[in-house]
């Protein structure tokens, strides 16, 4: 089976999004900062069984193809995500789906099964926070300038956003997460 890729309105915006399989159980890929549907998910994308699952894999808002807008990071940047995620989902016609999420995914994800039960079947989340502690923040502020990344790691994302904007999004990035350090339960 191919892999479709579009975009379709959701919420104000225009949300790029692959899609594959043709299988009753419907999965969404929700990746983590700074990626898209295909620089986390390409090998799920083609390789997960498409005769059991209809996988679909998204660019949040400022992410991969979903630009533009540019990405920002408001207070509820998490939730905002969360929403973003369910809407395009029931705009693509799927009644319930499960999520895969990874880091920020996997907070996203969290989120959208916590405000969305009845839509959500199965969550699978890997390498997701439940707080942000000052320890975060420090080590946050470590990958913060990209030059410092490596290779293998920053190539992809120079390749998808241009050096510019991929750094000026990390160091965004830092900025938001950080902020729920500041509240009393992090």
């Amino acid at each position: 089976t191919s892999i479709t890729s579009a975009k379709i309105q959701v919420n104000g915006v225009h949300l790029h999004y692959q899609q594959t399989g043709e299988g009753s159980h419907a999965v969404l890929l929700l990746p983590g900062m700074l990626g898209s549907g295909q620089t986390d998910f390409g090998p799920q994308l083609k390789s997960m069984n498409k005769q059991l699952f209809t996988v679909v894999a998204w660019d949040p808002r400022g992410y991969g193809k979903s630009i533009p807008p540019s990405r920002d990071f408001p207070p509820d940047f998490f939730e905002r995500d969360a929403k973003d995620a369910v809407d395009l989902m029931q705009a693509l016609k799927f009644k319930k789906f499960s999520l895969l999420g990874w880091s920020d995914g996997g907070i996203t994800a969290l989120i959208a099964a916590a405000r969305y039960p009845n839509l959500i079947h199965k969550l699978v989340v890997w390498g997701a926070n439940a707080s942000v502690t000052q320890e975060d923040v420090r080590i946050y502020n470590g990958i913060r300038d990209v030059s410092k990344w490596s290779e293998k790691v920053k190539k992809p994302l120079e390749e998808l956003y241009g050096h510019k904007y991929f750094a000026e999004t990390c160091e965004a990035w830092v900025d938001g997460i950080s902020r729920f350090a500041e509240n009393s339960d992090g």
